[in-house]
């Protein structure tokens, strides 16, 4: 019986196709389409960490500190409005997910998206609450695409801009 000369890899090959020049080109793209061709806006409220009095034993602040805002081209969808039926009466709430360009954030306006934060989008205030990076770049884990933020209407006096 002939022995068999091959033997199993430890590492898969690399990509043949995408590399570093075809990540960018994407990036370029979704640049052009989501600021030139969409083209909608948000003023993006990110939390100072520095200036933030956080609670040592649970990490949240009762009062947050904000940095200037940042305008940021995004891809949007309107949830609609959720209706919850408490102790207090009915509750009806809207919601948005945002659909940021994750390089276009973090390497060109180095910015950091964080539950917690807020975003002005029209004339209304929403806090970001969950957050889910749902897109591979080609199917690589080390390359995502975007940065999903759920937002909720927030409360009138939780958040002033001033």
């Amino acid at each position: 019986m002939a022995q068999n000369r091959w033997t199993q890899p430890t590492n898969p090959p690399p990509p043949l196709f995408v590399g570093r020049a075809e990540r960018d080109f994407v990036k370029q793209i979704n640049d052009e389409v989501i600021e030139h061709v969409v083209g909608q806006q948000v003023l993006y409220f990110p939390i100072d960490m520095e200036r933030t009095n956080y609670n040592d034993i649970y990490g949240e602040a009762i009062e947050k500190t904000f940095l200037p805002p940042v305008r940021v081209y995004a891809l949007f969808v309107w949830r609609a409005y959720t209706t919850e039926t408490t102790s207090m009466g009915i509750d009806r709430k809207p919601s948005i997910v945002v659909h940021f360009h994750k390089r276009r954030l973090t390497e060109d306006q180095d910015l950091f998206v964080r539950e917690g934060d807020f975003v002005l989008y029209g004339d209304t205030y929403y806090e970001i609450v969950t957050l889910n990076e749902p897109k591979q770049m080609f199917g690589q884990v080390d390359h995502k695409v975007e940065i999903e933020a759920t937002c909720v209407k927030s409360r009138r006096g939780l958040f002033d801009a001033k």
